[in-house]
């Protein structure tokens, strides 16, 4: 008898958003001392590259977890396409009234990709803002 084994599937993406970390309790000087270069009013950008993780069980006759194809859509439909080439501050729907940091819009992300991850279950999204910086969302 063969041992079912829980595994875990990622499918990358990319896009590129600008944004800009201010708080508007703070002075233009307090933000720029809490948040340097990023407090920039007219914004920065950065090319973001984004893992998505489904964890599940390999259905038997078609040997997946979930079909990357359907992923794969379902990123760029509730994800991508809401944010590439977007002013996250002011053009991202879900973002509305957020401060625009990584951490944030992870969660946010989650948020818009969960409802439709209908085989397997969403473990983590990773979001890479620079080759040195990224953030890892588990749903918690």
């Amino acid at each position: 008898m063969t041992k079912t084994k829980l595994v875990y599937i990622t499918r990358k993406t990319h896009f590129n958003a600008a944004h800009r970390l201010y708080n508007p309790l703070f002075t233009d000087e307090e933000n720029e001392v809490r948040f340097g270069k990023c407090a920039n009013k007219n914004f920065h950008g950065h090319n973001f590259d984004l893992f998505v993780t489904i964890k599940g069980i390999a259905d038997t006759q078609t040997g997946m977890v979930m079909d990357l194809r359907i992923l794969k859509t379902v990123m760029q439909e509730y994800v991508v396409d809401k944010l590439d080439h977007k002013n996250i501050n002011e053009d991202v729907d879900f973002m509305k009234g957020k401060m625009a940091s990584i951490e944030n819009l992870v969660a946010e992300i989650w948020n818009q990709l969960e409802p439709h991850i209908s085989k397997g279950t969403l473990h983590c999204i990773k979001l890479c803002e620079t080759d040195n910086q990224f953030v890892e969302y588990y749903g918690e």
